[in-house]
């Protein structure tokens, strides 16, 4: 009577399963160290003639990577002359605007002095002085510039500028009295300081 032995047979085939994973396993292994293989060997181990091709393709590198060097020098000098170009026509003609609007007032002051050589047109030439006045004004606006509030204000050494003092009881002691030149600010910058008369208290 033949006696089968299944358990046997059992770790037979699991053997071979293990053998088989074991292979795929050691698969990428063997892949790995084949692409190591393919990696070049150390400069002491190559032959004159690999030696003689890696000097030509470092070489090649080299001149390439100078090459795209200089390029990005040039492209970087071109630049700033042309920042620098536009810079300076900016500056030169940054009031462009401005200078359009004052010839206004220019034309408007050509025309008082016309209207002045006519005795009989004083009328006419005050008229024409105030809308020159007025135009420049606005245009002055226009461009930021705002006058500095005097008379009547509590004196602020800030923006305005104390020519002298008066005794004066019936205002409160630093007040402006009166404005002898006005004060004006740019874009809320301090351009000229108001010359003030600045009351004070009798002793």
């Amino acid at each position: 009577m033949v006696k089968v032995n299944v358990t046997n047979n059992e770790s037979v085939e699991d053997n071979k399963k293990n053998g088989s994973m074991e292979e795929m396993a050691t698969e990428p292994d063997k892949l790995e160290s084949g692409k190591e293989d393919e990696k070049e060997p150390p400069l002491e181990e190559m032959s004159k003639t690999e030696l003689l091709e890696k000097i030509k393709e470092v070489s090649e590198s080299a001149d390439k990577n100078f090459d795209l060097y200089m390029r990005c020098q040039a492209d970087i000098e071109n630049m700033k002359k042309r920042f620098q170009k536009e810079k300076e026509s900016f500056i030169k003609y940054s009031n462009e605007t401005l200078i359009k609007q004052l010839l206004t007032v220019v034309d408007n002051l050509e025309k008082a002095v016309i209207y002045s050589e006519d005795e009989n047109s004083f009328a006419a030439l005050k008229e024409g002085i105030e809308l020159t006045l007025k135009g420049l004004s606005d245009t002055l606006k226009k461009s930021g510039v705002e006058e500095i509030k005097a008379s009547g204000e509590l004196f602020d050494p800030n923006i305005h500028e104390a020519v002298f003092q008066e005794e004066d009881n019936t205002k409160k002691p630093g007040t402006i009295i009166q404005e002898i030149q006005k004060g004006y600010l740019l874009n809320k910058r301090l351009i000229r300081p108001s010359l003030v008369s600045v009351s004070k208290s009798k002793d």
